[in-house]
């Protein structure tokens, strides 16, 4: 790897401490910061090496040919994790898993679970312990939980492994498993259980191939913080409710675009991915949500271009929603939901991802 990138995102990365006190008055004609990377990729060559460690059964689909390898003389990320038990890995087990590692690196204070499918999160939850963390991850969309792919912050127990063999599951993955939780996970014989110790590093570059070349681009790992947002309403709010934008904001970050996240509680209660309008994710995510959208919170990968998704979210019940900011017509989301009595807060900062 050409000298300089692979600490890229060490440069881009702004580190701040969280805080649940709003610092920024509303104001009237509100101004969206937006984070600057200091330097952008521009070594005259990018060279990625790697070496092949083991075929995988096939690709996304049977059809497709596949293989994995490892960058660096040192396993490390999924190449250094311990597989306990459980069938191979194929190709769609390791981009989930990814993805999983991903979300859960948001959340290392209090036990936090993820579930994910078909690259996208389905429920992700804290608790005051890992096992109501799980469950909680778990109703959020106990339909699309089967057949999913589990990421946990914190040493799975007993407690949290009995939770986790009620339904079919792909892989679970865990900085560490205690003993009696391995003797439970053992009866469901062809379900990966990995050990990951360092769920946090992972790449610190993103490359996707394209015709004739790549793109590189720095991680988006930004540590996210209410410092840095911008309260736009009239109604300010709560230590709480601000906590609680947070963590919908760090779960929307990493969900495909156009994204929106429905949350309470410290769960995900509804989920819009992958739409190509931000309207039709609010309706998908209000929709799991149903009833209880009331008093909750809502995230969206992008700002607003018109006010309507503002209106139906307040028509759903909702009560507070963060958002980027930086639409020409940021006013007109300000006006409504100052008249629907909602807090919004802009984060000056945007996170599609595709």
């Amino acid at each position: 790897m050409t000298e300089g990138l692979s600490n890229l995102s060490e440069r881009w990365r702004k580190s701040v401490t969280p805080s649940v006190t709003p610092s920024v008055t509303p104001s009237v004609t509100p101004s969206v910061t937006s984070v600057t990377p200091s330097a952008a990729p521009s070594a005259a060559q990018f060279v990625l090496s790697a070496k092949k460690i083991q075929p995988l059964r096939y690709g996304e689909n049977p059809h497709q040919p596949a293989a994995w390898y490892q960058t660096g003389s040192i396993p490390t990320g999924w190449t250094g994790a311990t597989k306990l038990q459980g069938k191979e890995l194929s190709y769609n087990n390791l981009v989930d898993l990814e993805a999983a590692r991903q979300i859960i690196t948001e959340f290392s204070d209090n036990p936090a679970a993820v579930i994910i499918k078909h690259n996208n999160p389905c429920g992700v939850a804290l608790g005051t312990n890992l096992s109501e963390a799980y469950q909680k991850a778990f109703n959020a969309d106990s339909v699309s939980a089967f057949g999913g792919i589990v990421a946990l912050n914190k040493s799975i127990d007993a407690a949290t492994a009995t939770a986790l063999s009620q339904t079919f599951l792909e892989c679970i993955v865990a900085p560490d498993c205690q003993a009696d939780a391995k003797a439970i996970l053992a009866a469901k014989s062809n379900l990966r259980v990995l050990l990951l110790s360092d769920l946090k590093s992972g790449a610190a570059e993103n490359v996707k191939v394209i015709a004739g070349g790549l793109l590189v681009q720095a991680a988006d790992d930004i540590i996210e913080s209410p410092d840095n947002w911008q309260i736009v309403t009239e109604k300010q709010p709560t230590p709480d409710e601000l906590a609680e934008l947070l963590f919908a904001w760090q779960v929307c970050k990493h969900v495909k675009s156009n994204a929106i996240v429905v949350t309470c509680d410290r769960t995900t209660l509804g989920i819009g991915a992958g739409q190509m309008n931000r309207v039709g994710s609010v309706k998908i995510a209000l929709e799991q949500a149903g009833e209880k959208a009331k008093g909750s919170i809502l995230a969206s990968d992008g700002f607003f271009p018109f006010d309507d998704s503002v209106r139906t979210a307040a028509g759903a019940g909702i009560t507070a929603i963060v958002q980027p900011g930086g639409s020409v017509r940021d006013k007109d989301s300000i006006k409504a939901a100052n008249e629907l009595g909602l807090v919004m807060v802009f984060a000056g900062i945007r996170h599609f991802l595709h």
